[in-house]
């Protein structure tokens, strides 16, 4: 089944492709600050159509991690990051966790 159909969720500012349903945010008053994007974001749970990138170590404001740059299946747009590893316990439940940066996506 297309998990598209009947979405209310978001899409690419780019390209209008479906990335993430709204029942999938974890917290929309996420602070994004990365180096390939900053700004206030949204923390899923999941994302669709969209491509995760090799993971590389990161320091962000929270401390050390290891993310992965989430680009749009469609255009290649930069949407946000995936989080694959914390190093401080506090941050652990960001594991797996996928942030978009607000400018980046759309409400549909």
């Amino acid at each position: 089944m297309d998990k598209s159909v009947g979405l209310r969720g978001y899409c690419c500012f780019n390209c209008r492709n479906i990335v993430a349903d709204h029942n999938d945010i974890i917290n929309k008053e996420f602070l994004g600050i990365h180096e390939k994007g900053r700004g206030r974001a949204f923390l899923f749970s999941h994302a669709i159509n969209v491509v995760e990138e090799p993971p590389y170590r990161m320091q962000m404001i929270s401390g050390p991690h290891v993310v992965s740059d989430i680009l749009c299946a469609e255009c290649g747009k930069n949407l946000g990051w995936k989080y694959k590893k914390s190093f401080r316990d506090v941050n652990k439940y960001k594991e797996g966790k996928i942030v978009m940066v607000k400018y980046n996506i759309i409400k549909v």
